[in-house]
């Protein structure tokens, strides 16, 4: 689920960027194999040594000080324990999408609400109308939530045609989806309830508050709290996994500023120059402080949920005993059905039917972010349950039903990649204008570019009036920058309807010449020769003393009298420092940043990933202008 946006100095061009929702995305797509393989094992081994399987899963671990502690199960251990830093993880991007991303427009925030409340109401009652009158109906929780990694992971099987907004909209609705299943969890499906433990772990989760609202940054403390909280929780028969949903929810993301990174480069020189232990903790304490507690957190533990807390979940849950007899039974349970039914049909009508009302009700104030076909793929996708559901089942059942419930969820994984492959297939075959408005639709896009391009102020290149504007932040002196050079040629050349602009971010701090290279160029730009400049500068970065840039301006043919005297008297300072300020209210830290038609490129700036961004944007405005 979910570091600041791909704006440091130290990235090459060939390297992704690391931003949370990309680390997301791509840890959550990979782990999918993972969890697939984790559950076939389970079953391998459940159907071969099922008495080997039962009792391992069934060992009693004791964590005791004293006379107190837990003594759990391993499953349990797995179930209440580590599934504890799977919702944390997921309580950090939904922050992070909430801080940073999409929802930072709250406008945004009623579709994606409304959907999955629905794509969990309407599973529900199909479940219901399946076990209505039966003791069954009881275990409606486990058909109603979806899988994130399982979604994600089929969606970059099934949609690699779909627009990057419906991973945005998938990942929105799961957030939606976990948080009200773990509601569920605590109130429906939790034992007995001890209320005056249920009091204690709502005063640590106060003080929790209380440390927060103090602006105490140390995690150590607010780890020990959240096991107090966590321990209070378990005992009050309340399922304890919602503290971690809780805690990832307090934990603040934003940006690098360049300030801090500033601050974090002088630290650094002061240990470059002397190498003590207690300058070595200032660095890493700085380091640490330019980068927000949800970047980091996420960095942390995301690698451990995707590859090793689902897997191991999966490998504890999904073993059960197969047979033609097991099978033919199953397939006639109103247990196994309904969960079928819930998630292949009910998710895909409740998500697609609450987005499609909400539009209609809002009269146009609410946009769809993608459009109806990638809407419907969103909907089957979503229709994968598994890890939530799995572990609501084990809640709710026990003996066959469980089994039974244990074969519709797996069923449901299959149904609705099947689903979803179809849906994707049918959008794909439309022809290409019909296509496009299937999948991006007519929504406006969140700007991040703060300051507009203007063609009469800005350094253009390419056609004034181009559907597609490249921008990029750049330092003359960062080698990054150089490397991004010919890939932005290459962009220019193989697109005819792109304009680049460049926009100056000299990082002082740590290039000794890149100020004075920006206003050289600057001088260039009064004598009519920008672009000129701009390439002997990035093809000459070890050389930008002012002997060299002299020699640039007679290489292109400048009055160098005139540009000396520009340079010398810093001419072009102001321009360079309105480019800075642009910079910073994008909360632009670091080069090269780019932006595509106002839209941060987040990922590598290769020319696949580059060229992939202006097609997806040049489509968008070709859409729009419809």
């Amino acid at each position: 689920m979910a570091s600041a946006p791909g704006d440091y100095t130290g990235q090459s061009a060939g390297e992704d960027s690391r931003t949370p929702l990309r680390d997301f995305l791509r840890t959550e797509t990979g782990s999918a194999a993972v969890l697939v393989a984790a559950a076939l094992a389970a079953l391998v081994w459940a159907n071969t040594a099922p008495a080997a399987y039962a009792s391992f899963w069934q060992t009693h671990l004791s964590v005791r000080i004293g006379a107190l502690g837990p003594s759990l199960p391993l499953r349990a251990w797995v179930n209440s324990g580590l599934m504890t830093l799977f919702f944390f993880v997921i309580g950090l991007e939904a922050r992070r999408e909430f801080d940073m991303g999409e929802l930072r427009d709250r406008r945004r925030l009623a579709l994606p609400l409304a959907a999955g409340i629905s794509g969990m109401l309407v599973p529900v009652a199909v479940y219901l109308a399946v076990n209505a009158g039966r003791t069954s109906a009881h275990g409606w929780g486990a058909a109603m939530s979806t899988d994130t990694a399982f979604a994600l992971g089929m969606l970059a099987v099934v949609g690699r045609r779909m627009p990057s907004g419906l991973r945005v909209f998938i990942l929105t609705i799961t957030v939606v989806d976990d948080f009200l299943a773990l509601g569920v969890i605590a109130f429906v499906y939790s034992n007995r309830v001890s209320w005056s433990a249920l009091l204690v772990a709502v005063g640590v989760f106060a003080v929790i508050l209380l440390v927060r609202g103090l602006g105490v940054r140390r995690g150590v403390v607010y780890a020990l709290l959240a096991l107090a909280a966590w321990g209070a929780l378990l005992t009050s028969g309340v399922d304890p996994v919602v503290i971690g949903l809780a805690m990832g929810l307090l934990t603040y993301a934003y940006p690098a500023a360049r300030a801090d990174l500033e601050h974090a480069t002088g630290l650094f020189r002061r240990f470059r120059e002397q190498p003590t232990p207690e300058l070595e903790r200032s660095v890493r304490a700085g380091l640490a402080s330019a980068l927000s507690p949800n970047d980091r957190l996420q960095g942390m533990y995301h690698p451990w949920t995707s590859y090793v807390v689902v897997p191991l979940f999966a490998l504890a849950n999904t073993g059960i005993s197969l047979s033609a007899d097991q099978l033919g039974r199953a397939f006639t349970s109103p247990v196994t059905l309904g969960i079928l039914l819930a998630f292949v049909l009910g998710k895909p009508v409740g998500i697609a039917g609450a987005t499609g009302l909400a539009h209609v009700l809002g009269r146009g104030r609410v946009r769809l972010p993608i459009g109806w076909g990638a809407v419907a793929a969103g909907g089957t996708l979503a229709g994968v349950g598994f890890t939530v559901s799995l572990l609501i089942a084990t809640l709710a059942f026990h003996g066959t039903r469980l089994e039974d419930a244990k074969v519709g969820i797996l069923s449901a994984v299959i149904g609705s990649f099947l689903t979803s492959w179809l849906v994707t297939g049918i959008v794909a075959a439309l022809p290409h204008r019909a296509r496009q408005r299937a999948l991006l639709g007519n929504a406006e896009t969140i700007i991040d570019l703060a300051v507009p391009v203007d063609p009469d102020r800005d350094h253009v290149r390419g056609p004034r009036h181009a559907p597609v504007t490249v921008v990029e932040y750049g330092d003359y002196e960062c080698p990054y920058c150089g490397q991004a050079e010919p890939i932005v040629r290459e962009l220019l050349g193989g697109f005819g309807d792109v304009r680049y602009v460049w926009r100056h971010l000299p990082l002082t701090d740590v290039h000794v010449h890149a100020q004075a290279a920006a206003e050289a160029a600057e001088a260039a730009a009064v004598q009519g020769r920008y672009w000129e400049m701009h390439d002997l500068l990035l093809s000459h970065q070890g050389a930008l003393r002012l002997d060299h840039l002299r020699g640039y301006a007679a290489d292109i043919g400048l009055d160098v009298g005139r540009f000396e005297r520009d340079v010398r008297s810093h001419r072009g300072a102001p321009r360079v420092a309105e480019d800075v300020e642009s910079a910073d209210l994008s909360a632009v830290a670091g080069t090269p940043t780019f932006f595509v038609n106002g839209r941060r490129h987040h990922g590598a700036y290769d020319i696949g990933s580059l060229s992939a961004a202006v097609r997806a944007a040049r489509e968008r405005a070709a859409v729009m202008a419809r």
